[in-house]
Formats: structure tokens, sequence, C-alpha cells
């Protein structure tokens, strides 16, 4: 799921809105070019829809190094086509089967979860907009002056820090009841709630335990009684623990489908992204969807559920009650996706034609294909079966220039770990735009297909398009600042706002970078220096606090170098294994949180004492200098460990 990879993605080695932005009154849209002419239209039935499939899934997974997948499509409440395509396991050569195999499907668990909350709000147990804590057996204590409520969970504007300490596993022995879960990884808040869309695990799976206190059951028991038995999902569970009938088809999971199959990965926030279940499956819950509920919700329950809609950034997609917008081609589209290291898994609702599409796939593929696999997948779905002619308007080049410098700058996620070490994710983390040979956008957060830059045309004030395809991009403008940006794929649940300018990695990153490099030339010029005294007999004639200052800071100078190394070897375990996150590595956390803090202020403190002493006797001016640099990058290390939380304690991230 998004949420097991979401700091991943972005990793210490280093995963992807809102009201309208200010017009610009001094300038009009020019006339647009006149549109071409619109495509015919293909007929949506099983024999063009096969052929379609044929002609494009294959090809992908072949040039993409991917395993497996399925793709299922209804229509007018019957499936219209279930196909597998590659394989469940590579190397006992095992197809894809729609009705049998089992694919994880990462966060689009949470749709279960919120289908049971309306199931809930339809009996008049749970109310959208109460208090959380009024169905709770614990308390979510007061921040912002705002209580959290269902309705800021389902639509993501909880305001939750990032949460990741026991989130993944491969043991199910990490596996801890949904109470236990809830209680123990209670995030800080960062936002106010209702106010910032902050795509939220935690939030998820608080939901679920609100269900199972209000409704008296389990929650896993309560989804396969009220949710997988109504809607016909016969393979379909939540359990972590997979029942002894189904453990033989779950597909296996790769990096790449060349490569070999990973551990089933488990979760602890399981109603947020631990559901396991066939393509089919997933068919009969779009089905019941699709037709007003079906038999999971009453018709007025499910139009409450999927046309309340809160925008972010106008006019992008915005959030409905658990599903998310991702209109296309001037229709309208309800979607979830999901993730985890090797599956990934998209579906789409388009109530007003009655149709629905998912896809799954079981390898991430070369350089995360699976991405562009299924966002493709939809888009040329939507061109084939419901073309549509595009009338976009255009600003002016000039104002398009100004536009575009306004832009310009580091960004940082809304999704993120704020309150722990995980906030050094954003020294690789944070989105940079700049501006193209044209003066236009350059974002790289939003690469196109073959992974170059997209190409922007601004279309409307501070709404701009991919000029070759679909994607928008809006900022939201106050007082002639940007403060918040978003992208159509990813505005409904994450936003993009400007860093501060003290933790800016435009400046910070090279200023650490030099830093580093300076004191390991410091570090290393201890010993060379060494032996070239010895070889020609020299000693410079220096008092008794010179000399210890002198090498107090050389030495200093390595184990601040070497502490860093060892952020990032700290790094790299939690990466490797999702055990580690489960409290394995605390001792190496610990021993990193107090080395910190002694280390980086020992060498500043030091460096200090070198810098005086050396202005104070007749020194080179080299070296005068130099002990000036050693100040300045002593202080650029504590200004980077206090400022991204490396300097601090506790075990929770």
């Amino acid at each position: 799921m998004r949420g097991m990879c979401g700091w991943i993605g972005m990793a210490m080695l280093a995963w992807a809105g809102q009201a309208m932005a200010q017009p610009d009154r001094a300038k009009t849209p020019s006339v647009p070019p006149p549109p071409a002419a619109r495509p015919a239209a293909h007929m949506l039935d099983k024999a063009d829809l096969d052929a379609w499939l044929d002609g494009y899934m294959p090809y992908a997974l072949q040039r993409g190094d991917a395993a497996g997948a399925v793709v299922v499509v209804v229509k007018d409440g019957k499936i219209l086509t279930q196909r597998g395509f590659g394989y469940a396991d590579v190397a006992a050569r095992r197809p894809v089967d729609p009705e049998r195999t089992l694919f994880r499907q990462a966060s689009i668990s949470k749709l279960m979860t919120w289908t049971a909350v309306m199931q809930m709000v339809e009996q008049g147990r749970i109310d959208l907009d109460r208090d959380v804590n009024a169905y709770l057996d614990f308390r979510i204590p007061d921040r912002f002056g705002k209580p959290i409520t269902m309705r800021n969970l389902m639509t993501h504007r909880a305001g939750f820090d990032e949460v990741q300490r026991g989130l993944n596993s491969y043991d199910i022995r990490d596996i801890p009841p949904l109470d236990v879960a809830v209680k123990r990884s209670l995030p800080a808040r960062i936002f106010a709630p209702g106010t910032t869309p902050a795509y939220s695990n935690y939030g998820t799976t608080l939901a679920a335990y609100i269900v199972q206190r209000v409704s008296g059951e389990p929650f896993e028991a309560y989804a396969q009684r009220h949710i997988f038995a109504p809607a016909g999902m016969v393979r379909s569970t939540l359990s972590q623990r997979l029942p002894s009938r189904l453990r033989s088809l779950v597909a296996s999971g790769y990096g790449r489908g060349s490569g070999k199959p990973t551990r089933l990965e488990l979760n602890s926030f399981w109603p947020a992204g631990g559901m396991s279940a066939p393509g089919a499956d997933m068919g009969r819950f779009m089905i019941a969807h699709l037709d007003n509920g079906g038999a999971l919700l009453q018709p007025r329950t499910a139009r409450l559920m999927h046309d309340t809609i809160l925008p972010s950034i106008a006019p992008l997609n915005g959030i409905a009650l658990g599903f998310y917008e991702q209109n296309i081609n001037g229709r309208r589209a309800l979607s979830h996706a999901g993730d985890t290291l090797t599956f990934h898994s998209q579906l789409w609702l388009m109530p007003d034609e009655k149709v629905g599409i998912y896809m799954s796939m079981n390898a991430a593929g070369t350089d995360k294909v699976s991405a562009p696999i299924r966002s493709y997948l939809f888009d040329a779905f939507a061109d084939r079966y419901f073309p549509f002619d595009q009338k976009d308007g255009r600003i002016d080049a000039a104002t398009a220039r100004s536009h575009a410098r306004m832009m310009v700058g580091s960004y940082n996620r809304t999704r993120r770990s704020e309150m722990s070490f995980l906030k050094a994710l954003e020294l690789s983390g944070q989105i940079g735009i700049g501006l193209d040979a044209q003066g236009g956008l350059l974002v790289k957060a939003a690469p196109a297909l073959g992974g170059q830059p997209r190409t922007w045309i601004e279309i409307a004030p501070f709404v701009w398009r991919d000029r070759d395809g679909k994607t928008r991009l809006a900022a939201q403008v106050e007082h002639g600042k940007v403060v918040r940006f978003g992208l159509d794929g990813s505005a409904p649940y994450m936003l993009f706002e400007p860093a501060p300018w003290y933790l800016s990695t435009g400046w910070i990153t090279p200023a650490l970078l030099a830093s580093i490099v300076a004191l390991l030339l410091t570090f290393l010029s201890w010993p060379i220096v060494a032996l070239v005294r010895r070889h020609y007999a020299t000693r410079p004639a220096q008092s008794v606090a010179q000399w210890r200052a002198y090498r107090l800071t050389r030495g200093f100078a390595g184990l601040a170098v070497g502490v860093l190394i060892c952020w990032l070897w700290f790094g790299s375990l939690l990466l490797g294994d999702f055990s580690a996150m489960n409290g394995e590595l605390d001792w190496a956390l610990f021993m990193l949180q107090v080395a910190t803090p002694l280390i980086l202020s020992g060498l500043l403190g030091v460096a200090l004492w070198h810098a005086a002493l050396t202005w104070r006797r007749k020194s080179a001016r080299f070296a005068k200098v130099w002990s000036i640099i050693l100040v300045a990058n002593a202080v650029m290390l504590l200004w980077v460990a206090i400022g991204f939380h490396l300097i601090g304690f506790g075990t929770n991230f």
C-alpha cells in the first residue's frame, strides 16, 4: 500500500488538489486553437475489449519485466471480461487466474473499511461529524482546537503525521490485535483537522477500530459477514494469517519478473492495506458500488458516499467519502490505488456509465513501471471507449513565464513524517520546481511515461496541463505567493507546500555535501600531515593547547562524518527488512540519538576553540580561513541534525 512504501520511495538513500488560485486580471486567456476532430468511440463489448487488452498487456509486462497481472472490467451490473496475464508464480509457470489467484490489494483495502463505516452511518450508529473520541476507549488529545471527525478520517484530513514503526513485517508474530495497533501508534497531528489532505493509514485503521467497537464484532469478522459475503467475494480476506484454503492461491510478489519472489508482506494496519483478493472478487465489489450500493449500501447512502466531493485546489480532482476522484475525458470517475513493494493495483468506477475497471500486478517491474502501466491502461481505455474533445484555454506567453517563476522552489509533501528522524527523508524527498529552457515549469516529481520531463502548458491562471497527456497541475496563490500546488492524480489526498527557507534542500543539500567533504578532508589531513612531518623530522612550534585543539578538531571531524554514515547505514537496514521497523534496531537508534548531539556539539566546541587559538597566533592565512570553514561546517551539521530531527530521543517514528 502507499502507506507502506510512502517513506521508502523517497528513502534515506533517498514512494506521488483545493480552492481556485487567485486569477491574474491583468491578462486574459487567448482564444484556444480549434480542437481536433473527436475520434470515433469503439463499442465497449467483450470482443473489442479482449482484443485491445491482448495488444497491450502482454507487451507491457514483457517490456517492463513484470511477472503477471489481472484486469477485470464490469459494465451494467455484469463482469464484461476478466483476464489473467503472465504468471502468479514465474518459476512454477503458474498462470494468473482471475477467479482464483489472490493479489495483495494494499490500500484498496481501505474501500472495505469505508464501506463498513457507511453501513454504520446508514444505521445511525456513526455520525460523520461527531468527535471520534465519542466512539473510542482511549482519547485522542486536543490539538488545534478542533475535534477529529469520521468525515476527516474518510477524506484524509485528520492532520496526522505519517506512521511507519511497526507498520509492516514479514513475520506474523509482529502483527498485533487491532486495538493494540491503534493505541500504540497514535501519531502526532501536524495540521488542523479538515484543512489539509495528508493520506493516513493510521486514520483508516482508526475508523475500522471504531466500526469494531460500534458493531460489537471484530472488524475482520465484520468485513467477512457484511461486505465480502453479501457482495459474493468468496475468496477475499483481511486476515494476515491466511486461511488454509487460500494460502496456495496467493500470487508471489516480485521486484522484477526475472528476479526471485519476495516474502509475503504483512500489515499491522491491515484494515488500511492488508486485504487479499482475486480479480473476480474485486469485479463483484465494483458491481455492488455501481449498482447504487447493491447488497452493501442503500442507494441514498451510496450516493452520499460517492457524491460528497471535497475539493483541494480547483479545478483538480477532489475526494469523496473514501473514494477519490480521477475524472477523465469529461466524465466522472472514482478510484483508489494500492501499492506494496511488489503488488500494485488500482480500481476505477465510472458511475454514470455503470462501468468499472480494475487491474493488479504482482511485480514493480523495471524502474517501477507498474505505475505508468496502470495509468496508461485507464487513460487509453477512456480514450478508446469514451473519447473526448479537450478544449483548453491558454495564457499568454509573458504571463505564463511570470507564473512559472513564482512556482520555482522546493516543496514538501503534505503526507510526510514531520516529527521523527524520518523527517531527514526530506533531504532527498523534497520536490523541486525549476524552469525549462523556454521559461516554463520543470517539475521533477511528475515525469512522463518514458521518464522524461513533461512539458506543461498553462491553460488558466495557475493551472497547467501536460502537453502530451491528461495530467493537470494547479497552484493555490495567496497574497502573490504560491502556498500549495497539486497534481490531478494525488491532489485528493496529498498536496505540496513550500519548504521553509531554513530547511529547503535547494541550499541545504549542496551546503551539507560541501561540509561533509570539508570535514572528511580535515580528518584525512591529520595522518597525512603527520606522515609528512615525520618524514622531514619537522614539528611546528605550537603550545599544548594548540596541539590539543588541532587533534580534537580533526578527531571530531572524523566522528561527525562517521555518525552521518551510521545514520545512512541505519536507514538502509530499515529499508532492507520490514521487520527491522518493529524494534529490532532500537539499540542502534538509541546509540545514534546519544552519539549525534555529543559528537556534533563537540565538533562545534572544539572548532570554535581551534579557530580562536589559530587567529590569536601568527598563523598562515590558509589556516585562519580553514578554521572558519570548520566552524561553519560544524554549524551546518548541527543545523541539519536539529532541523531534521536527527537530534532527539524516542523510538516512535
